[in-house]
Formats: structure tokens, sequence, C-alpha cells
């Protein structure tokens, strides 16, 4: 299945929830995202991890391989009011100089990435003892819910896709990290529940890696159709709460 997230940009910046303000404030626990700290964040899309941060006092850079998605965080982040520097280059090859960041942050793209390629890049980048905080936050499929039944329509539409039934938790990352090098690793993680409207619930499905950024667009259309028709009928209430997971994992650079 190929994915292309600029194909998506304009549901992307408009219906994806960012992180929520308690992911950030978890993080401080953590020393990520103080005030004065260098950042760089990886895969930054429309720019979620990197207009917050740059809102508590950090100084950002946010790299992305998708241009377009970044012309959209960048309308995104004059709107905000904040400054980030946006660059086109990958994860695993930023171009950035050597020990140049106090934290590299990757939300919601580490399964796109290669991890210990990008492990190698994020020891690169960080100074010592700088951080490294991998986020995800993921809509939870529970039986009954209008996750599940949105992830058996995407199934239906698109059966190369193969990112359903997840659980929000990633215990295989913490070895991408320790094989590379970082030290003091640390995970938490949490159950959330963003309110949605049908359309808004679209919009999120639309910008999502198993409709729009890979089917065409008929078939999207026709899904988009579908899923209005199932949300009408099985999940009158509009807006909904929609059951999501927030998972960080984070690791040192050692002294």
């Amino acid at each position: 299945m190929t994915v292309d997230f600029g194909l998506t940009a304009n549901d992307y910046a408009r219906h994806r929830a960012g992180f929520p303000e308690s992911f950030f404030e978890r993080g401080a626990t953590f020393g990520v995202g103080l005030a004065g700290q260098k950042i760089v964040d990886l895969g930054t899309g429309t720019g979620t991890l990197a207009r917050g941060f740059a809102g508590r006092g950090c100084t950002v850079i946010g790299i992305d391989a998708a241009a377009n998605m970044l012309e959209q965080a960048k309308q995104m982040s004059a709107a905000d009011g904040v400054t980030v520097e946006y660059r086109v280059a990958t994860a695993e090859a930023t171009g950035l100089p050597d020990v140049s960041a106090d934290v590299v942050s990757a939300g919601q793209c580490w399964h796109w990435f290669d991890g210990n390629a990008a492990a190698r890049e994020c020891y690169r980048l960080l100074r010592r003892n700088g951080k490294v905080i991998i986020g995800h936050f993921d809509w939870i499929p529970l039986k009954g819910n209008v996750v599940e039944a949105t992830e058996s329509l995407i199934q239906a539409y698109n059966p190369a896709w193969k990112l359903g039934g997840g659980s929000g938790v990633y215990p295989l990352w913490p070895r991408h990290l320790a094989e590379n090098g970082f030290v003091n690793l640390e995970i938490f993680t949490y159950d959330t529940f963003p309110v949605y409207s049908h359309e808004a619930w679209r919009g999120r499905i639309r910008a999502s890696a198993g409709i729009g950024a890979s089917l065409p667009p008929e078939k999207v259309a026709a899904f988009d159709t579908e899923l209005a028709e199932i949300l009408r009928t099985r999940f009158p209430d509009d807006p909904m709460p929609v059951h999501h997971r927030v998972f960080a994992l984070i690791g040192q650079k050692p002294a």
C-alpha cells in the first residue's frame, strides 16, 4: 500500500486532533518541552507537536518529507502566533548539525520510519543528556464502538490497510532506542476521549493512511458517503466522544 499524506493535507490540517494539552504537561515532568529548549520534531506533518512546543517557549525545527504538509504547518503556525522553522527532509537524514538539539520528538509517525536509522539520527542530533520522545495519540477500537465500525469499513474499502485493531501501546520501540545508545527509558500512557462532530470524524478518517492517503478520489468519496450513513444510523450523537490513547516513550542520550 502506497501512502502519501500530502494528498490529505487539507483534511489532515482541519480534522486530525492534535495531542492534548496533558501530553505536553506530562512531557514537561520528564524534562521535555521546557522553555528555552531547542527541539527537532521529526515527521512533523501539520506541526502538531512543533506548535505545542513553540508555544511553550521552545525553539523548534519541524522536519517532514511532504512539502504539502509543511505548507499547512506554516499556515497553522502563523494562525497560532508561534514561530517554527520547517524543513523538507526525512527522519533518518535531517541534514541538521551534530549535537544541536536538547530534544528530538516524533509524534504519530515512528511506525513510518526505519526505527533504527531514525534512532541513530536522534542520537546524532542530541546534546549530552538530551531527550528523545516518541508519542502516539491513537483511536482505540473496542467492541461496538465507533472506532471498530470505522475500521471495519476502512478494511472493506482497502484490504491492504493493516493498521487496524491497535492497542495504542508500542512495546517494540524501546528496542530501537536501547540498541542505539539511549538510556533511562521511560513510558507513560493514558486514555482520553476527544469530542468529534460527525463531519470532523469523517474528515479525520479521510485524512488517514487507509483512505485519503492511499485510495483514488472516487473510492474516498464512496467511503465517506457510507461512513456518514453509519454515523447517522448507529452513532447518532453529534458531537460524540471517541476513545483515544496517549502513548509516550522517552529516552536519554548519556552524559
